[in-house]
């Protein structure tokens, strides 16, 4: 897709593909807890990232391998469940992408990776039909840094779902603040472009 030079790194950015999946779930569980990722859930999310020959979902490379990814589901690929508001985002369901993570390693965190990897999905969401994507924001990342960065690109409250991940981690996954009994808020938010 593109390269761009940041802090002595050059940072390639390519649509995700199978041959990124160990790297993109190792890094997945590392930032954020173990379990969160396995290779059955990212290749269901892989799928859902695809849509009229695009892919929502990105990863970003630098010489040491993946820098980060986004996993995003495409417009129509993804079901509304109770975590969402669709009758607040005032656009038709089938309208909207899913931003399900975005995730940067450790030591480039801050460089302007994330919102890139944010760009690079919104242009895919586009291509495939999509008016806005919504997201679920962790409100108790550290500064709540989540919500913020996701604001500063222009995304809106929707609303605040607590214990979002709290069934997931009842089932094995590790939240790196609650481990297996998360109690996390989720920030619903909308990023519209139309």
């Amino acid at each position: 897709m593109s390269e761009v030079q940041r802090h002595h790194h050059v940072i390639e950015y390519q649509p995700l593909s199978v041959a990124h999946f160990a790297a993109v779930i190792a890094l997945g569980n590392l930032v954020h807890g173990d379990g969160y990722l396995n290779a059955d859930l990212l290749a269901t999310y892989h799928r859902q990232g695809q849509k009229a020959g695009h892919n929502a979902g990105v990863v970003a490379l630098d010489h040491q391998g993946l820098a980060g990814f986004r996993l995003a589901f495409a417009p129509g690929q993804w079901q509304p469940d109770q975590w969402c508001s669709p009758q607040q985002w005032g656009l038709s369901a089938d309208r909207v992408g899913y931003f399900k993570c975005n995730t940067v390693r450790p030591d480039l965190q801050g460089a302007g990776i994330g919102g890139a990897l944010l760009k690079l999905s919104v242009q895919a969401f586009i291509a495939q039909g999509a008016q806005a994507g919504v997201a679920h924001l962790w409100v108790q990342s550290p500064g709540n840094a989540a919500v913020r960065y996701f604001s500063k690109h222009g995304g809106e409250l929707v609303a605040i779902h607590p214990d979002k991940w709290r069934a997931d981690s009842l089932n094995g996954y590790a939240c790196v603040r609650c481990g297996f009994d998360c109690h996390c808020d989720a920030a619903e938010m909308i990023l519209r472009w139309c």
